[in-house]
């Protein structure tokens, strides 16, 4: 059992959404204020959705998610488009 502490006297804390109850737990300040930020980010996002749009975003969001690679290879194509090419 470790008892390591961080240098600035963080143990860990737990942000909890008050919208989802959603928690995430962190060890270090910069890593709880990314956590809480990143996690309204996505509320925000998911609010400006409606059903059709969650539901494709979350199709594809698992499908790059799950080869670790894809997005990389997906971003490389888009930088390689033309803006607006319907090319396939």
């Amino acid at each position: 059992m470790s008892t390591k502490t961080s240098a600035c006297g963080w143990g860990q804390a737990v942000f909890r959404c008050g919208r989802c109850g959603t928690e995430r737990t962190a060890t270090t300040e910069a890593d709880h204020l990314k956590a809480a930020g990143a996690h309204q980010d996505a509320h925000a996002v998911w609010d400006r959705l409606n059903a059709i749009e969650r539901s494709g975003i979350t199709t594809i969001l698992r499908t790059v998610l799950s080869v670790p690679d894809l997005a990389a290879e997906l971003l490389a194509l888009a930088d390689r488009q033309p803006a607006g090419s319907g090319d396939r």
